[in-house]
C-alpha cells in the first residue's frame, strides 16, 4: 500500500477531502520523521512504538575481497509492533 492508497482509504472512510487527508498524513508523517531526527520515542497505543536506537561500532567484510572494514557506530529508527496489532494480523 502506497501513501497515495492511505490517503484514498481514509478518504473514503472519513468523508474528508483527499486534499485534507493528504496534508494529514503527510504532517503525520513529518511529525515522527523531525521528532526520530531528534532522538525522541513515538508510542501510538495499539499500533506500535517508533523510537532510535544506537547500533554499536563492529568489523565487518568485503565480499568481493574478504578484508575486513570497520563499520563505526550509528544511530538508526525502529519500529516496534504492538500487541494488539500483532494479534490482529496472526488472526487474518
Amino acid at each position: 500500500m502506497t501513501k497515495a492508497d492511505i490517503v484514498d482509504s481514509v478518504a473514503n472512510k472519513t468523508g474528508l477531502t483527499k486534499k485534507e487527508v493528504a496534508e494529514s498524513v503527510e504532517g503525520f508523517l513529518s511529525c515522527i520523521s523531525d521528532g526520530l531526527a531528534k532522538g525522541e520515542h513515538f508510542e501510538i497505543r495499539g499500533f506500535g512504538t517508533f523510537k532510535v536506537k544506537l547500533r554499536k561500532a563492529r568489523m565487518a567484510r568485503n565480499p568481493r575481497t574478504g578484508e575486513p572494514v570497520p563499520v563505526p557506530e550509528r544511530l538508526v529508527p525502529v519500529f516496534k509492533v504492538s500487541r494488539e496489532l500483532k494479534d490482529l494480523v496472526a488472526q487474518g
